[in-house]
């Protein structure tokens, strides 16, 4: 089970949150007497112990599972299945229940769907003749908090559902979950949204609010007074970029999955043959919340800089008297030991791939992409990939990222490469080729791209990125403003009007709008509410919550931390996302199946 992060410091009161959605859970098992047994799917366990620790659940009688194509394994008379509305898992279910029947085990069954149930779930189980014998409920969680200032909706399919499938489901589940934070925070009275996706769920948000109305004026003040939602396809650039802070670097290479790793033993020093080990990542580490945002090239003379000091200091403590308090003071960084041992592991650990000739070539190649320099070093870049077998999810990182920035591949290129790729890596790839293609990520060139004109007016390229001490955020990929907090930028300090036409050449429609008792057409009268939301209002700092459709990188969150700490921005940003990504990840999503 994951590490549950600190929210102590949270912008927002992001423990009721966890507190309430703990209770939801507590409630539901109190239904059930005696000793139970918990069956969740995979990816569920392990966001639903970021809510609720597995000690609690114990602390309850409750026996923990994870649900497979093996039986379940319990002296349990009651089992309780927490799964996401997936047909897969109904199969898994039903195959379990039958499993039991067959052996002349006699049980209770319970499925409590995740956040909803749906018709298209209940009717698997009626197929496989399990629905007389199972009692169906809901869990609503509906955001889950990774740390202090992210929350995820763990919509892990959101991008290929929305671009590929036309499944809008995902757009009611952020809506929604929208909704219920305003149910404890107060309604969100501006809105800012860009991309089909984002203009949908402002929509659906109004829809809600008519239904199912946040009375303003019980609540007081809302706590959260700009609303920006934007669709990841506004900015497919971003993504396919190599991250280069420190937790974007993390999640690149040792992959982070709800604030932790799973690595080798022996990477944290640790020499035991085949051991795991779990190592937490999120702001409960408080060295890790010092550094996670840092470019790389720094992360390193950091630590430096904080071991020499603890060794001064343990010289100092040999060699001279100390008084009580700095007794104290020396033993309390004596505790920092742990993690300064972690993150000096890690980070040397993570050198081993960054010093790498075929990294660093990446990145020379991603900036070429990005600044619209030679098709031919790219290309010739690319087809030796290829050749030398390297990752499929490498080559088509690049090549997608290619397309995005020249709308598609000239149609010789296109041909050649698709042919390339399917004969180096087999034609099982052709379903992934077909969905990339759909999604407008992989293509033949059909119009005149301007990427020129964004990357200009928004000053995406900046030269001479001052790694160390920043002062843009190009410094998260050391030389690349990410697109999309550009335009979050733009949407806080001024709103859309003055880029409305930078705006227009972006995938998708944009909004603008004020609720809460004023339309989207009384915009015009109220202008100031919807411009600048650096003011600070009674002292007191203004509460963004930036949404983005289809994931976040954690180098963007990087990004929108170095905005909020800039000095004159009066602003805080809580980042919420369908679900954390990088660019191989997000690729990984599009991934087909011929069968």
């Amino acid at each position: 089970m994951a590490q549950i992060p600190n929210l102590d410091n949270a912008p927002l009161n992001l423990t009721s949150l966890r507190e309430q959605s703990q209770k939801e859970l507590l409630n539901i098992l109190k239904n059930f007497r005696g000793k139970k047994c918990l069956v969740f799917d995979p990816k569920l366990g392990a966001s639903i112990s970021l809510v609720v620790p597995a000690s609690i659940l114990k602390e309850h009688g409750v026996e923990l599972r994870h649900l497979s194509t093996e039986p379940v394994q319990t002296e349990c008379t009651r089992i309780i299945y927490l799964v996401r509305s997936h047909l897969s898992f109904m199969k898994l279910i039903s195959s379990n229940i039958q499993h039991d029947i067959s052996k002349g085990i006699q049980r209770e069954y319970s499925v409590y769907f995740v956040p909803r149930r749906t018709v298209a779930c209940e009717k698997i189980l009626e197929e496989e003749n399990v629905h007389r014998l199972l009692s169906i409920g809901e869990y609503p969680l509906y955001v889950i908090p990774l740390d202090e200032d992210v929350l995820s909706f763990e919509l892990d399919l959101a991008s290929k559902e929305l671009q590929v499938d036309g499944d809008a489901s995902t757009l009611w589940h952020i809506a929604k979950a929208i909704h219920k934070l305003e149910f404890s925070f107060g309604l969100i009275p501006n809105v800012r949204a860009k991309g089909r996706a984002s203009v949908r769920v402002a929509d659906l948000l109004s829809h809600m609010q008519g239904e199912e109305p946040v009375n303003s004026f019980d609540m007081g003040a809302a706590e959260i007074s700009t609303l920006i939602l934007l669709d990841r396809e506004v900015d497919m650039v971003t993504p396919m970029c190599s991250q280069l802070t420190y937790e974007g670097l993390l999640d690149e290479f040792l992959r982070i999955n709800n604030g932790s790793m799973e690595l080798d033993a022996s990477i944290m020093g640790i020499q035991q043959e085949g051991k795991k080990v779990k190592v937490p990542l999120n702001s409960s580490d408080k060295l890790f919340k010092e550094t996670r945002d840092l470019n790389f090239e720094v992360v390193g003379q950091v630590l430096r800089q904080k071991a020499t000091s603890m060794k001064q200091d343990y010289a100092d403590m040999t060699t001279t008297s100390q008084t009580v308090s700095e007794l104290k003071d020396f033993v309390k960084k004596l505790n920092s030991l742990p993690e300064m041992t972690r993150h000096i592991n890690l980070a040397q650990h993570l050198s081993t791939f960054t010093s790498k000739p075929s990294f660093l070539g990446q990145l020379d190649i991603e900036h070429t992409i990005i600044e619209g320099q030679s098709y031919d070093i790219c290309f010739e870049y690319i087809e030796e990939l290829i050749h030398k077998q390297e990752p499929i999810m490498n080559v088509l990182r690049l090549l997608v990222l290619f397309s995005i920035t020249n709308l598609g591949l000239p149609k010789k290129n296109y041909d050649y490469f698709r042919r390339e790729l399917l004969h180096s890596y087999g034609f099982e790839h052709m379903a992934t080729l077909n969905n990339l293609e759909k999604a407008g990520l992989f293509k033949k060139q059909d119009t005149k791209t301007n990427w020129p004109t964004i990357k200009r007016a928004l000053q995406l390229i900046v030269d001479d990125t001052d790694t160390a001490n920043p002062n843009d955020i190009a410094y998260v990929f050391s030389g690349y403003a990410p697109l999309s907090i550009r335009l979050v930028q733009h949407a806080v300090r001024s709103g859309w009007r003055p880029i409305e036409e930078i705006l227009k050449l972006l995938p998708g429609p944009h909004l603008e709008s004020r609720r809460g008792g004023y339309s989207s057409s009384a915009i015009d009268a109220i202008p100031s509410t919807l411009g600048n939301v650096d003011k600070v209002a009674h002292g007191q700092r203004s509460l963004v919550l930036v949404v983005f459709i289809g994931g976040v990188t954690f180098a963007e969150i990087s990004a929108l931390r170095f905005l909020s700490s800039q000095e004159g921005m009066a602003y805080d940003l809580i980042i919420g996302t369908t679900k954390m990504v990088n660019g191989r990840s997000l690729v990984e999503t599009f991934v087909g199946n011929l069968s």
